[in-house]
């Protein structure tokens, strides 16, 4: 058979298709590398990587970097802050919104209020974690944080890079300064683990953590990175009797079971699905459970049990506490219920041996239906290939059949 050229309608389709699969390729993005092409920046590239925050960019789509070169930045080292708190700042200059150069200065209204890593992370009191964005005369773009009183303290200098609507980085004349950003962050080391799970509703699963030896594990693991799931208080109040059955090691592995010996912040947790291992995985005891996202909502799925992530305690390289709907049951400690066996039917006794036996029935002929063809067979193999009944009665047509005709007839379209 000979192929005909395609015609243009079936072209087009075509090279659409090819289109929306490429863009999928094409949306993802490296921020060290686009700053590395600028050596005005590379203190504040610097500083992206060690902070972590570098990672937390590339994981993100519909972004603004808002950058700050050498000078600027030497100011801020110069107060001498901790790295943590180094990271609060920087991330307040990471917007979670696309601004490009034509959008700064086509703001509706002539000012905005966007949301940053900052406020996402949790730890941001209020509106502390926003900045205003307004368009002024004669072409100025201003940035202030919001929890300055929403004074503007930098302008836009010019766009460094855009992906549309991907990805922006630009440059602002100086460091937003912030009150809140810039307050002393503690090392992970002097976090008080069960405090933080006391204020916010895990006080519970705080108390019984402490009376344990899992806790000195959380924190010998906490400065090389911690992930903690915490069940609220009515979901731990509810397993308590479980728990108690426990014996001494389980009740250890149970409470380790709830820690992951890695840093993942939410974004992580939403963009890789699969298996974690916990404090509790010790050689062939897994003591694992898997990871799954569907949109925003992010559950954790034992062989025992679905708990699915509620909020965020704390979310600060290396330290991220999350609370959740359920305990976290590991396999290896409990046993998924087994539907009970049905008892044998008794075995039938014996006839006496004097008894009469019994008259038997005579077997009733069926009776033909009354509507039946005579000249057709009963079930019609043909018929039944294209056209069924189902429970109701109602008829249906054969989906792979008509699948297959469909099929058929586009690609006979594109061969026209």
């Amino acid at each position: 058979m000979q192929l005909r050229p395609m015609t243009s309608a079936a072209g087009t389709l075509l090279l659409a298709v090819l289109l929306l699969c490429s863009g999928s390729l094409t949306s993802a993005h490296n921020i060290t590398r686009i700053l590395a092409k600028h050596p005005e920046y590379s203190t504040f590239n610097h500083y992206l990587s060690i902070t972590h925050l570098a990672s937390e960019v590339d994981r993100r789509t519909t972004i603004t970097v808002c950058a700050v070169d050498n000078a600027a930045m030497n100011e801020l080292l110069s107060k001498h802050l901790s790295i943590y708190t180094i990271k609060n700042i920087l991330s307040l200059h990471v917007l979670l919104d696309y601004f490009g150069a034509k959008k700064l200065h086509q703001i509706t209204n002539g000012t905005a209020l966007a949301a940053t890593m900052f406020q996402s992370t949790g730890t941001a009191p209020g509106s502390s974690g926003f900045v205003n964005i307004t368009d002024l005369r004669g072409g100025k773009v201003g940035f202030g944080a919001e929890n300055n009183d929403g004074t503007l303290s930098a302008y836009f200098v010019k766009s460094v890079e855009e992906i549309p609507y991907n990805i922006s980085v630009i440059q602002i004349s100086k460091v937003l300064p912030s009150d809140v950003a810039e307050a002393p962050t503690p090392a992970p080391s002097q976090q008080n683990i069960t405090a933080i799970m006391s204020k916010h509703g895990c006080k519970v699963f705080a108390e019984t953590l402490l009376a344990s030896d899992a806790e000195k594990t959380y924190m010998d693991t906490l400065d090389g990175g911690l992930t903690v799931f915490c069940p609220m208080d009515d979901a731990f109040k509810a397993f308590l009797p479980k728990y108690k059955n426990l014996t001494a090691a389980g009740k250890t592995a149970l409470l380790e079971y709830h820690g992951v010996p890695v840093y993942q912040s939410l974004a992580m947790l939403k963009s890789n699905n699969g298996l974690l291992n916990t404090l509790a995985t010790d050689g062939a005891n897994k003591f694992d459970f898997t990871v799954q996202n569907e949109g925003e909502e992010v559950t954790l799925r034992t062989k025992i049990t679905t708990a699915k992530i509620t909020g965020t305690l704390i979310d600060e390289q290396p330290l991220a506490i999350y609370t959740i709907d359920k305990v976290l049951m590991p396999r290896e400690l409990f046993k998924k219920a087994e539907a009970p066996t049905p008892a044998p039917a008794p075995a039938p006794e014996p006839a006496a041996a004097d008894a009469p036996e019994a008259p038997k029935k005579k077997k009733k002929k069926a009776a033909a239906p009354a509507d039946a063809d005579s000249d057709a067979p009963a079930d019609s193999p043909d018929d039944a290939a294209d056209v069924t009944a189902d429970d109701n009665g109602a008829v249906r047509f054969d989906g792979a059949r008509y699948i297959s005709v469909v099929a058929a007839s586009v690609f006979g379209f594109l061969l026209l």
